[in-house]
């Protein structure tokens, strides 16, 4: 599709992230919230619908969603109820499901992201509890359910539909993510399913207020399939629209909900949309209303932990991070918390950012590895940014210590400086002027250049320097040197 084309339409995105709380319950039973059990080992009756079971609701999943409800800002209904959901599956052993459709537990609220270095604003129109499906399992001549899953705490989160880019909307699902990892109220671990996202779909011509017919696509497992999903799906619209030949643009894009194929990268069509009165919605009989007070709420409110945002903001505005490295740092929570914990003892925040985030990212991308899961601990690597800065050691010589910690996880970068005599600058002022004075009679042409105003030249008698000393000259010492033979 032509730039010139997309150019003149706009798609309308909304998402509905489903997340799973992480309760150590379920939502309406005392069967365990566990992943990776034996199929069909965490249920009790009330998990597979079995005649007169009755729920009970868990408070714990509660507290959660009211969590997320400060959070983003959102008006907290101190009066809300459950409904029944009816759909028939083998994945819902009741054939029901427990939501909340009339009176959801959230309404409102707001996200602020970072998309592409502008901050953008993202609306909530509402958040509702619900349980979880099982699972249906495929093998190769048949398929089996586990109910390990049914009856698990999600909270489902329905955003207006006020996205218009895929990458818009994977950066508002990835602050979701980002939420609920700092409340603790989940894993967020998409592989797993515990964060699970649907996207609704239209486009329209710019300058069209009306929402032209919407398709979903459900259940994306990443971020980068989502977008490549939304993509594929905005281009497939237009171009429907682009060769319709009728006035009557309902019909052009029948409401449908799609999968999205990660092996072909195609949209795979799985039903004709449902509307609400296909689920015939009742309030269940078996729950009492959700009825929570001022002081509650306000008790969570006070209680919640430094949030994605406001510590995006402190490492901007405090630390002096790059936007690029807060982002970074903030969207991988694990990350952000083992930056943390070594920046108590660090100096040198933005440098301990960049060994970090840089250095030793880069060495286990190939092994898929994060950082935090190898043995190196973030107090080592504060200690080796704090010999840089003291001058213990030169960045060149840093380096090889980082291999040696890559080598031998656990090793403090300082046992590793003090072992190895390597690894220590030399200081000795009478050996590096020897260095100094055999580079000035290799290299008058660059004592001419400085001479002449060239900077260069200045910085090309210094390498030569290091190169002849093996990288272990210390850098202030050569520097005063130099500067005192060409002046004099």
């Amino acid at each position: 599709m032509t730039d010139h084309l997309r150019s003149k339409w706009q798609a309308v995105i909304g998402l509905e992230i489903h997340v799973q709380l992480s309760t150590k319950s379920k939502l309406f039973s005392v069967a365990p919230n566990r992943f990776g059990d034996e199929p069909n080992t965490n249920i009790t009756e009330v998990c597979t619908g079995q005649p007169g079971a009755l729920p009970i609701l868990n408070k714990e999943a509660i507290r959660m969603a009211t969590q997320f409800g400060c959070a983003v800002g959102a008006n907290i209904s101190k009066f809300s109820s459950f409904d029944r959901k009816s759909y028939f599956y083998p994945d819902s052993p009741r054939n029901f499901q427990i939501t909340q459709f009339f009176h959801p537990f959230l309404k409102g609220g707001q996200i602020t992201a970072i998309v592409d270095g502008t901050p953008k604003t993202f609306r909530i129109e509402r958040a509702h509890i619900e349980d979880d499906a099982g699972m249906i399992k495929h093998f190769s001549n048949f398929a089996g359910i586990d109910y390990n899953r049914a009856g698990v705490a999600l909270i489902e989160i329905v955003s207006e539909p006020c996205m218009h880019s895929a990458k818009e909307a994977s950066t508002y699902a990835m602050a979701i993510k980002a939420i609920m990892e700092y409340l603790g109220a989940s894993d967020c671990n998409m592989e797993e399913g515990s964060l699970r996202i649907d996207a609704n779909i239209s486009v329209r011509l710019l300058g069209e207020e009306r929402l032209r017919n919407k398709i979903e696509i459900k259940n994306m497992n990443s971020f980068s399939n989502m977008e490549l999903a939304i993509e594929a799906e905005i281009d497939r619209q237009i171009h429907a629209y682009s060769l319709a030949r009728t006035d009557d643009i309902d019909s052009v894009i029948t409401p449908a909900t799609y999968r999205f194929d990660v092996d072909k990268k195609e949209l795979v069509l799985m039903r004709t949309k449902e509307a609400a009165e296909d689920y015939r919605y009742f309030p269940e009989p078996d729950l009492t209303p959700i009825v929570l007070t001022d002081a509650y709420i306000e008790e969570i409110r006070k209680a919640l932990p430094e949030l994605p945002q406001q510590r995006y903001e402190r490492y901007i505005t405090i630390l002096k991070l790059s936007e690029y490295a807060a982002s970074l740092l903030i969207n991988d929570k694990p990350l952000s918390d083992y930056f943390e914990e070594g920046l108590k003892d660090c100096v040198n925040p933005v440098s301990y950012c960049n060994w970090i985030t840089v250095e030793f990212v880069g060495r286990f991308k190939d092994s898929g590895k994060k950082i935090y899961q190898t043995g190196i601990k973030s107090t080592h690597i504060a200690n080796l940014v704090n010999m840089i800065e003291k001058g213990t050691i030169n960045g060149k010589i840093a380096k090889k210590v980082v291999d040696e910690m890559v080598l031998r996880p656990g090793r403090d970068s300082l046992d590793i400086v003090a072992e190895n005599s390597d690894f220590r600058p030399m200081n000795d002022t009478a050996a590096i002027e020897a260095f100094v004075e055999q580079v000035l009679s290799e290299n008058p042409q660059s004592i001419e250049d400085f001479k002449a105003g060239r900077n260069k030249a200045f910085a090309h008698l210094v390498g030569q320097v290091m190169k002849l000393s093996q990288g272990k000259a210390s850098p202030a010492i050569v520097n005063e040197i130099l500067l005192k033979k060409l002046q004099g």
